[in-house]
């Protein structure tokens, strides 16, 4: 029986993390010194999510529920296009300290090189320490020519542009552009299910032996857009107990909902899974008599053959609603 589900969360310790993911999210990363990452839907290979407990299909992988559900799960034109590999990454990730500058491929390198999918990604910002903010994408005007003398000066940070940031922004990080999430951010992130990152930059940073983090700028090279001008902050003007639409592309789809009363969802006609990341507040989904609590930093993936749910907030919530595109593959 396909009903909303939770899964347990997966963290992981990076050197640039911290506590927010405990402290702001309420979430329980045991005994990690800085958790840096807490993946929370994931069809990636050794890192696969197992349903939660309490759930009807308890201890279920998700690549296992592919293989016995297929369409009525993700939908059948995603299952034709992606068969048994889950198209989408989410996570939240803690940064205590500057993340490197990175780059991911597009779909057309990364099938090239790996025959995987390429990477293009959107985040939300949970929280931000003041002046703390994102670098996304070059400044005007920057060549190759420019980025590669960069590279070999060790100053691409200089090419960046940095934007300040806060509770509620959003970012659309086409695969190409050049990025690296700033101290300070808590953000939930949104992505093609891919774990490709090219490393350009780590602020020149050293370990205690004095030795740098590996880079992969000649990868990185054919991998950056040049010259692409895309309107990487998505604004947008907050409203109560409305569907807001913040990204659409061929890679998916996300709205905000901020909500105060009972919202009815119907999902006839996007042929799609859904899924809803709780960013604020709590909510309890009801589906075919069935109630299922969502609070935040938590992430619930509604099936395909679901047709409607209602969305009750207790007493407010703020979600993040994922589907691809029904014109979309």
């Amino acid at each position: 029986m396909l009903t909303p589900l939770k899964f347990r969360s997966q963290y992981f310790e990076k050197i640039w993390g911290g506590q927010k993911i405990k402290t702001v999210l309420n979430k329980d990363f045991g005994k990690l010194t800085n958790c840096g990452e807490s993946w929370e839907l994931s069809g990636i290979a050794g890192k696969v999510s197992e349903v939660e407990n309490g759930f009807p299909l308890e201890d279920n992988a998700l690549d296992e529920l592919l293989e016995i559900y297929m369409g009525d799960l993700v939908g059948e034109r995603i299952y034709d296009t992606y068969g048994n590999d889950f198209p989408l990454l989410v996570k939240f990730i803690d940064a205590q300290d500057d993340l490197s500058v990175q780059v991911h491929p597009d779909d057309a390198l990364a099938e090239r090189r790996y025959g995987t999918n390429g990477k293009t990604e959107m985040w939300y910002v949970i929280a931000a320490d003041p002046g703390a903010g994102l670098y996304v994408g070059f400044k005007k005007g920057v060549t190759k020519d420019d980025y590669l003398a960069a590279v070999a000066q060790g100053t691409v940070d200089q090419l960046l542009v940095f934007y300040p940031v806060a509770s509620g922004d959003v970012f659309f990080i086409p695969a190409g552009t050049v990025h690296a999430i700033g101290k300070g951010v808590l953000l939930a992130e949104i992505q093609q299910s891919s774990d490709c990152t090219y490393r350009i930059f780590d602020w020149n940073r050293v370990d205690a032996q004095g030795n740098a983090r590996e880079l992969h700028t000649t990868d990185a090279e054919e991998a950056i857009h040049f010259g692409e001008e895309t309107e990487y902050h998505r604004y947008y003007v907050p409203a109560m107990n409305k569907t807001i639409p913040v990204v659409k592309s061929k890679q998916f789809n996300t709205n905000i909902l901020h909500f105060n009363q009972p919202l009815e969802k119907v999902y006839a006609g996007i042929d799609s899974f859904v899924i809803y990341v709780c960013v604020e507040g709590m909510a309890c989904f009801v589906e075919d008599g069935q109630e299922y609590l969502l609070k935040k930093g938590e992430v619930m993936l509604v099936p395909a053959l679901t047709t409607e749910v209602q969305l009750v907030p207790l007493p407010e919530c703020k979600l993040m609603e994922t589907f691809i595109g029904a014109s979309e593959k």
